[in-house]
């Protein structure tokens, strides 16, 4: 039975841009039959809906491959400069609806599905997510794939096929459970086993004088993935390495009769890739992730120099040999400091196996890397054991001394005898233990480091690296993050994207700064009216998914209040968790007042190993369960916890969201991009001048967004001043009670003492400020209630937001690092030629 969302497109088919082609729709069906048969193997009296799935992600795929195949060989005719975007981490969600809107096929593929009796949407929902990343970080390197497909950039994306994504989050009791993401059980339509592209990467053994001796190896298999640009025929790749064990097992162990200890062995190298690390900033003595790290960087520059190396010349396909122009042929972007020993690893492949000089070597590397920094928390920059790199990777050591050597006579060359200088500025610490700075390898093997916010960057070159911007300014860039507008507005939100192309039109999806058109309408009651009605549809779905879902009946009428991004400390979820108490009690004081209802929901994951950050789940749960089962409040505030919040959950509750939380204590969130999304489908921000949030306050207008608390200057005056939490505590008596409820077991009757961790730690030390900036918080809040009520105002606000958003598309950011870092140009691949 086709849902009712797939009769109201039908519908709309009638009036709107994108009608089906019925010869288009025929073909649908037919491959559709063709790979339910011949891919799948079933017939319809036995398939099922995953089976449905399968065929049509295949169907979709076809649609993909000669495009994909097309732009290979342009690139290789045309032997342009590449760019290779490395990255532990691409949070990709799911390919099927993103593949049809690039391919402008949606309509077609929805058509033909409904005709065969099947719903798209629900075939959609059971695509697994490829959840190969922690957050934020590898939701960018997702989005900067897709801008650099739209824009013809000729680029490759390197990562790793964990079998194991992120984990998936369940909620027990109120706490977080974590149970594994088999994200590959069922298959992946997607990917294209590369056997022929398997490299070893080697591990242990001994540095010699003569190169690298005794290794144990480790096969990197790569997986091809089809990154689609929008409607514009280019297809690029992302390929994503697997560990297999060499093919020979080892055979003392079968002279000794051991067949099954062999067998397990293979299963130990294997292990590189089994699983993706949670992010908890406690790397140390990880010895797998260092393996993934080296294993990722070792099989992605081996195969970069081999495509180098083999392109179509002039004098008949002959490798080419010389490296000088490899700086010219190759731009290598390192997403973080996980990649960083893709430095020493460019060092050891162009000296010793392509026996070139050191000099000649480290002036490739330099022009070819560059590094994007993502943190100002000094605990997150990767800092890894001497000795545990001496055991893995001791010629890699080798080639990081001797960087650091010279690195290190240049500072002397240039601020003599200042040891403070040498001690900041080197690779190596030596206190309190011998650690290699993965930050500081990055920052010297690069030409460009650059953080991802305007006040990112400048708090780089003033606190964690100011003495490396003092010794080589030139190096320092900002280039402001951003998210792509196909996944995060035109597929996510296809009823506001209709309505903004009626106005403006279709423009926009790869050039959104034509928004800036919708400015002059910000005012018009049509606009506004059909703003308002997107908003309402998406609020009352949404609304029903929790109705069925959590078992929670919300006022779809009522402020949706979303916070969700990763469960941390600085993100402060227990600010917003304070400020849920507080009206939680004014309304039990004086239930007679109107109050604006609000739905407060957040959503997130915590770091397994992140005890505070998992008992903060567990107090947001707790107060759920007494607010939302108090008689005396009714609908007018409910608070539920998002389980398992990942792409495709954002692409439900982004576009269903009136108010965005942005409230991470000044100078601690680099970016952040989830604002830009909520942003851009119309949601209206509270937020701290942190991250993108000043950037964003820029560009719309003080007057559109609800800034609050301190400045990164007013935070660190009064840590420097001794911040004194109590102090705040004992002033305010909205604070006192909220705190005081929470540690007496007001939320958690049968276990009093559940939380006393976190009130004893906000009353002494307070780390992150949420009592400081607790009443500018209320206050603001206070003041968003009541713009909320001004429907007409609100409504305004919202589509200035649409309509400023155009900054922080990913096609901006990407074409800023095309002109001033990779120095690469768009390569146009030509449509297929029509049949005849």
């Amino acid at each position: 039975m086709a849902s009712e969302r797939t009769i109201s497109f039908r519908k709309k088919q009638i009036s709107i841009r994108a009608i089906p082609q019925l010869e288009n729709v025929t073909e649908v069906k037919q491959s559709f039959n063709r790979h339910l048969h011949y891919t799948v193997v079933k017939d319809r009296h036995v398939a099922t809906g995953r089976d449905f799935f399968l065929s049509t992600a295949h169907t979709v795929r076809d649609h993909l491959v000669s495009k994909w195949i097309r732009t290979q060989q342009k690139y290789y005719e045309v032997d342009p400069k590449r760019v290779y975007y490395i990255s532990m981490e691409f949070l990709v969600g799911r390919s099927l609806m993103n593949a049809m809107v690039n391919l402008g096929i949606e309509s077609e593929i929805e058509e033909a599905l409904y005709e065969l009796g099947l719903d798209l949407e629900e075939l959609q929902e059971l695509e697994e997510d490829a959840g190969l990343g922690n957050g934020g970080l590898g939701r960018l390197a997702a989005c900067f794939l897709d801008s650099m497909a739209t824009l013809g950039i000729p680029a490759y994306g390197y990562g790793m096929r964990y079998e194991y994504g992120i984990f998936t989050q369940a909620i027990q009791n109120g706490d977080q459970i974590e149970n594994p993401d088999e994200w590959l059980r069922f298959g992946n339509p997607w990917e294209i086993p590369r056997p022929e592209y398997t490299i070893p990467v080697h591990f242990y053994g001994n540095a010699e004088v003569d190169g690298w001796k005794g290794t144990q190896i480790v096969m990197a298999m790569a997986y091809d993935y089809p990154v689609p640009g929008y409607q514009n025929n280019t297809v690029n790749t992302m390929r994503l390495w697997s560990a297999k064990s060499p093919n020979s097992f080892d055979l003392s162990y079968f002279h000794h009769g051991d067949y099954i200890q062999a067998v397990l062995d293979r299963n130990l190298a294997e292990n590189i890739s089994r699983v993706l690390y949670p992010n908890d900033n406690v790397m140390e003595g990880k010895e797998l992730r260092l393996k993934q790290e080296y294993f990722l960087c070792s099989a992605s520059l081996q195969d970069i120099v081999r495509r180098y190396k083999q392109f179509k010349s002039k004098e008949g396909g002959k490798p080419r040999t010389n490296f000088k122009v490899f700086p010219e042929k190759v731009a290598i972007q390192l997403n973080d400091t996980h990649p960083a020993l893709g430095v020493p690893e460019l060092m050891r492949i162009l000296i010793d196996l392509e026996k070139l000089g050191w000099d000649e070597s480290w002036e490739i590397c330099t022009k070819t890397f560059a590094y994007t920094n993502h943190t100002l928390l000094p605990e997150a920059l990767e800092r890894w054991p001497v000795d545990l790199i001496q055991r893995i990777l001791p010629r890699h050591l080798q080639i990081i001394y001797e960087i650091n050597s010279r690195h290190l006579k240049e500072v002397e060359r240039k601020w003599p005898g200042d040891f403070n200088r040498l001690r900041s500025l080197s690779i190596v610490e030596e206190e309190p233990n011998k650690r290699i700075n993965m930050a500081h390898l990055a920052i010297v093997g690069s030409h460009a480091v650059n953080g991802v916010a305007a006040i990112h960057s400048g708090l780089l070159k003033t606190t964690i690296f100011k003495d490396f911007f003092e010794m080589m300014p030139e190096k320092f860039q900002n280039k402001t993050n951003g998210i792509t507008p196909r996944r995060w507005l035109r597929h996510c939100n296809p009823a506001l994207a209709d309505v903004i192309s009626d106005r403006i039109g279709e423009a926009w999806v790869k050039d959104l700064f034509e928004l800036k058109k919708l400015l002059p309408l910000a005012d018009d009651d049509k606009l506004k009216q059909a703003v308002y009605q997107v908003k309402q549809d998406n609020k009352d779905k949404f609304s029903a998914h929790l109705r069925e879902k959590y078992g929670v009946q919300v006022n779809p009428k009522s402020m949706f209040d979303c916070q969700v991004k990763r469960i941390h400390e600085y993100k402060r979820q227990l600010l917003n968790c304070l400020h849920i108490i507080t009206l939680y009690n004014r309304m039990r004081e004086t239930p007679d007042k109107p109050f604006v209802p609000r739905t407060v929901l957040i959503g997130g994951k915590a770091a397994p190993g992140y005890f505070t950050a998992k008992k903060i789940i567990k107090l947001i749960n707790s107060v759920a369960d007494v607010v939302n089962n108090d008689p005396i409040i009714g609908d007018r505030l409910k608070v539920i916890f998002l389980e398992n919040y990942r792409v495709s959950y954002a692409e439900k509750v982004i576009p269903a969201s009136d108010l965005s939380e942005q409230i991470s204590t000044a100078g601690t969130e680099a970016s952040g991009t989830g604002n830009m999304k909520f942003m851009a489908n119309g949601a209206l921000t509270i937020g701290t001048l942190d991250g993108a949030n000043v950037e964003m306050r820029e560009e719309m207008g003080d007057e559109n967004i609800f800034i609050f608390g301190m400045t990164v200057d007013e935070v660190q005056k009064l840590k420097k001043s001794g911040y004194n939490p109590r102090e705040y505590y004992e002033a305010n008596p909205e604070l006192k009670k909220a705190i005081d409820q929470i540690n007496s077991g007001f939320f958690s009757p049968s276990e009093p003492s559940l939380f006393h961790d976190l009130t004893n730690h906000l009353l002494t030390h307070d780390t992150y400020c949420l009592l400081a900036d607790y009443d500018a918080y209320i206050e603001t809040q206070d003041k968003v209630a009541a713009t909320f009520t001004d429907r007409q105002k609100w409504l305004s606000m919202c589509i200035k937001n649409i309509a400023t958003v155009g900054k922080f598309s990913s096609d901006r950011t990407i074409t800023d690092y095309c002109k001033d870092i990779w120095k690469v140009k768009p390569v146009a691949v030509p449509a297929e030629k029509e049949k005849k």
